[in-house]
């Protein structure tokens, strides 16, 4: 579950990000995050991670009070959350398999498990016959199901994407889409960022918009459209 309540980010310099954001995530939920560029949604993915805090208000994820937690407890906290990128971050001088692999090695899980976990995220992205290219060697769309392989490789129980479709076609859009709704039917909490509402006009999930820095809407995308 994730909650926030009256949640403020302002930056150096006066910058609002985020303003009195209050919303609840239900554990299990798949839900749209949208609004125009600036609006806070990467901000408000950064402070789920605990790679931001909060200005003011209250962040709470899984029972874990972010605002209030020691910086020697981030790294096991995010153990429990995959991040996905637009810009998928992979290390291209490494294998698909090595760069999937990188949060079991962070963790120190033992090789033989490291193996079939890997290979088995890389059978549900459907990329296991790749697994020793190079990400070059990849499409775009390959590259970015090879970051979303290595964001569930540790068994997330929440798994958040910022803008994960911005650099595809539509159809391999949806098909990416389809993924994370994939995982969101085995009980996988899923938040995207997106600015695509075409695309989520598809998804029979709910959608929360920001407008400069303020939750405006928090409806089914036809609320969207007649708001």
């Amino acid at each position: 579950m994730i909650i926030l309540d009256q949640t403020t980010k302002r930056y150096q310099g006066g910058h609002e990000a985020l303003r009195s954001v209050s919303l609840q995530v239900e554990k299990g939920e798949m839900v749209f995050l949208t609004g125009h560029s600036g609006a806070g949604k990467s901000t408000l993915l950064k402070l789920i991670t605990r790679i931001e805090v909060p200005t003011s208000g209250q962040i709470r994820v899984n029972g874990h009070l972010l605002n209030r937690m020691p910086k020697r407890q981030v790294p096991f906290y995010r153990r429990d959350i995959g991040m996905v990128f637009q810009n998928h971050q992979l290390l291209m001088d490494r294998t698909v398999f090595d760069n999937v692999a990188l949060p079991l090695r962070v963790s120190g899980a033992h090789p033989d498990d490291m193996q079939r976990r890997v290979r088995a995220a890389l059978d549900k992205v459907g990329l296991l016959k790749r697994e020793k290219y190079y990400p070059q060697m990849l499409s775009g769309g390959e590259q970015q199901r090879v970051g979303i392989a290595r964001a569930v490789v540790n068994r997330p129980t929440i798994l958040l994407a910022d803008e994960p479709t911005g650099n595809l076609d539509p159809l391999l859009s949806r098909e990416v889409m389809n993924l994370f709704a994939e995982f969101n039917r085995v009980g996988t909490t899923v938040m995207i960022a997106s600015h695509d509402l075409g695309l989520i006009a598809r998804m029979p999930y709910r959608v929360l918009t920001l407008r400069e820095g303020s939750l405006v809407r928090s409806s089914a995308i036809e609320g969207l459209r007649n708001g």
